[in-house]
């Protein structure tokens, strides 16, 4: 199974899961996209990628993976949450969405060896689409900057919120920068992905983003100290840069830290902790308890929650919490076991970078982005299956004639 080369195909696999996971809401967009018509879009890809993931791995290989398995057992939980119809018809429709998304996860799982296949899908699945935001920013800088969301990037040819955008640069950010640190990519390809990335992050406005960049490249970087010159110059350099910055542009990081939110506005991030609190104070039967009240839209009260481990109690109940929570923590396990390198620097700092996010963001518990990146964790630790060795062809004894073996003993 190591020996098998990756298709190419499975790129196009990849590229088809990060569209499913786009969302269909946002900001309005230069040419008005029904709603319809993108979940038909993105579910539409969801289902090819199924399909293509399923006609190049027809015999059903698979490895064995604890991060899928339990996302198996969070399906299963989801689909008995959801069987009651608390949350309407959707809740099955999005139990059907998160099995395609599960299904095509065990299926690309045959070619998860541990090596650098899937980062590189990833960069250039989420570089194209912050090409995209780009070029919806140059046609109509009014759009994409609307006032609604206070000035912030959003996406005007797809529907993209500040917070998808940021969180999307961040990533390949990081990512690219790791690359560049254990010399698997040119300089310049690096600067062409990281500085119009770091461009589109800072005009999001998006902190949670920002931090995760931060605090997940300093793990990432961290574990490769010790073994790597280019990164203990590399993050020399970044405390110098950081310190420099600090010093000299507080007021300006200040001004654009806040968003000109005021102290009590800041304090209870944004209005979410008003959301969380009403959350837990809610009445619950001992089954909503245990089980959720079944997949929704990651809202409660017609406000989104906000945050993942919130959101899967609400929907996946205690059960989803603990899967989740136990994915996070089995990937976080494996990869302080591993040794040191590039590809658990990597995973370190896609780990992460979710956990810091799932406090302000939701999406651990449903086919999202969140999900794709911890999937890019898990190949990255997954350990190469022993090459199988070819059988050596059987050599037919040759007849020697008599009178030969007796010259030959002459």
């Amino acid at each position: 199974m190591s020996g098998d080369h990756t298709p190419k195909i499975i790129g196009t696999v990849w590229g088809l899961l990060v569209l499913n996971t786009l969302g269909s809401a946002g900001a309005k967009t230069i040419v008005p996209l029904p709603r319809s018509l993108i979940q038909m879009v993105t579910m539409g890809a969801l289902v090819a990628a199924f399909a293509l993931a399923l006609a190049v791995n027809v015999r059903l290989r698979v490895r064995p993976s604890a991060f899928v398995f339990l996302l198996t057992l969070l399906l299963v939980s989801s689909v008995f949450s959801s069987v009651h119809l608390e949350s309407g018809f959707g809740a099955l429709f999005r139990c059907a969405r998160l099995a395609l998304f599960v299904g095509t996860l065990w299926l690309v799982s045959r070619w998860w060896d541990g090596g650098l296949t899937f980062v590189r899908h990833h960069i250039r699945m989420y570089l194209a689409v912050l090409g995209t935001v780009a070029a919806g920013a140059v046609l109509s800088p009014g759009a994409a900057l609307p006032d609604l969301y206070g000035g912030r990037l959003v996406g005007a040819l797809w529907p993209l919120t500040p917070p998808q955008i940021g969180q999307y640069a961040a990533v390949i950010i990081g990512l690219t920068v790791l690359l560049v640190l254990g010399r698997r990519t040119d300089r310049t390809s690096a600067v062409v992905v990281i500085v119009p990335s770091l461009v589109l992050l800072a005009l999001t406005h998006t902190r949670t983003a920002t931090l995760g960049l931060l605090i997940g490249l300093s793990l990432a970087i961290g574990s490769l100290v010790l073994n790597s010159g280019a990164a203990r110059r590399f993050f020399a350099w970044a405390v110098l840069s950081a310190t420099v910055a600090a010093v000299g542009f507080a007021s300006a990081l200040q001004t654009w830290f806040l968003r000109g939110q005021s102290q009590e506005n800041f304090s209870s991030l944004t209005g979410r902790a008003k959301v969380w609190h009403a959350l837990l104070a809610a009445p619950r039967t001992t089954t909503e308890y245990v089980f959720g009240a079944g997949l929704g839209d990651k809202s409660f009260g017609g406000l989104p929650i906000d945050n993942s481990w919130l959101a899967v109690f609400n929907e996946q109940g205690v059960i989803g919490v603990v899967l989740v929570a136990a994915v996070v923590i089995v990937l976080g396990g494996v990869a302080l076991l591993r040794p040191p390198s590039l590809q658990r620097a990597c995973a370190i700092f896609l780990i992460s970078y979710c956990a810091i996010a799932s406090y302000t963001e939701a999406g651990l518990g449903d086919a999202s982005p969140y999900l794709l990146h911890l999937a890019v964790a898990a190949s990255l630790l997954a350990t190469p299956a022993p090459a199988i060795p070819l059988p050596t062809p059987r050599v037919p004894r040759r007849h020697v004639p008599r009178w030969a073996q007796r010259s030959e003993v002459i």
